[in-house]
């Protein structure tokens, strides 16, 4: 009988195949301490589980690990719930985790804590970022379920408190898969698309995992980012959450939320009051001091000496009437000189003054004769001489 020979191929799909046949492998729950864990590029995470006196490799694919509502760490005792088979490239067998949880410790609880001193180490929980809640708010945004006693709560107390405070509701889901994409929702609807003066998130009490939703990273983020004072109304008294440290104030119930927000309506009145008073007194004493200098300027040498003042403003007047006397005289002096030089400039360059000295001016019809090529032989000349005119004909011309 001739033996049958398997490559290593067949042998390690052949193992495979018994471990995925074997009920037991197929929905394992293992308990160990992790070790040598590692986050790929891809998202997988690989880690080893061990207790005292064995290991095994184990594999959580991307889909599964993002599930997880802790972060895994080396040295943390975990239970793994998945099923076994075996790698074939390597021949290896090994777990692949589908879920993982703390031991000793709810799951929850220990993402709670993780996250709350991640968030806390960035400083998002930090006093100096938490805004002051404005005095008298008009408009109150409210990011909570349109079904649950929440928004009847705090429509009820701040109806009671001010009338006059509208109430807008953001409808959300505040427990589920999608409860916290809507909380985040609801924040930046009032942020960027319907202004109020103050936010109020809530829903009532639960257990942690129905408070889960304000525990999101996502919401604790938006509510860091928000540029409206947030009023946290998670749960009961005894309940926190991160939304509650992380927003500007932290009300126990949506109640007392609607009293820290909306002023009383009497204690309005009474400040209004208070400020009415204030400037009746501030009025009144500035008056007293404005008086006061008032007297004393009645008191100075100014008004009581009307007479001395008026005189030396007498004596300063006609002192400036003669220095512009002055100046008018001796500006009608000079200019009345330049005229005189004028005239006797226009006296030398008159041309009929030449004419008495001998001179005659020769005009042939209107043009002046300055050389002999200006002269119509056949044309009369105009002579004038100092006293009269001279119409001669031209017998002659010679030239230099």
């Amino acid at each position: 009988m001739t033996e049958k020979i398997y490559t290593v191929s067949q042998l390690n799909k052949y193992l495979k195949q018994q471990f995925e046949d074997d009920v037991i492998l197929q929905n394992i729950m293992l308990k160990g301490e992790i070790s040598n864990f590692k986050v790929h590029s891809s998202g997988h995470c690989y880690f080893t589980l061990k207790d005292n006196s064995a290991s095994i490799k184990c594999v959580a694919f991307r889909f599964n690990a993002m599930k997880f509502r802790f972060a895994p760490q080396n040295g943390m005792k975990v239970i793994a719930n998945g099923y076994i088979s075996i790698y074939e490239k390597d021949g290896l067998y090994q777990l692949y985790v589908q879920k993982l949880s703390p031991e000793g410790i709810g799951e929850l609880a220990l993402a709670f804590e993780q996250l709350k001193d991640k968030l806390n180490g960035e400083g998002l929980f930090d006093k100096n970022h938490k805004k002051e809640l404005p005095f008298y708010p008009k408009r109150i945004g409210v990011v909570t379920s349109r079904t649950g006693a929440v928004i009847k709560d705090i429509c009820h107390v701040a109806r009671r408190r001010n009338p006059l405070v509208k109430i807008l509701l953001y409808s959300v889901l505040v427990q589920g898969e999608n409860a916290s994409k809507e909380i985040v929702q609801g924040i930046k609807f009032f942020n960027e698309k319907c202004p109020v003066d103050v936010i109020i998130i809530g829903r009532g009490g639960g257990s942690l995992e129905d408070l889960w939703a304000f525990n999101e990273e996502i919401v604790v983020r938006e509510i860091f980012a928000s540029k409206i004072p947030i009023i946290s109304a998670v749960g009961h008294e005894t309940d926190y959450t991160l939304s509650d440290f992380v927003s500007d104030v932290r009300a126990a119930t949506p109640s007392q939320a609607a009293e820290l927000a909306v002023v009383e309506k009497d204690t309005l009145v009474n400040y209004i009051e208070s400020l009415k008073r204030d400037c009746r007194n501030k009025a009144y004493n500035l008056f007293l001091i404005k008086q006061n200098k008032f007297k004393l300027l009645l008191k100075h040498s100014i008004f009581s000496d009307k007479e001395r003042l008026l005189q030396n403003r007498q004596q300063e007047l006609d002192l400036l009437i003669e220095r512009l006397n002055k100046i008018v005289k001796d500006k009608y002096i000079d200019k009345e000189h330049q005229i005189e030089l004028l005239i006797e400039k226009m006296k030398v360059l008159n041309p009929l003054n030449v004419l008495q000295r001998g001179f005659s001016i020769t005009k042939q019809e209107d043009k002046y004769v300055k050389s002999i090529h200006d002269i119509d032989i056949n044309k009369p000349l105009n002579i004038e001489i100092n006293d009269g005119k001279i119409q001669a004909k031209i017998i002659e011309i010679q030239e230099k």
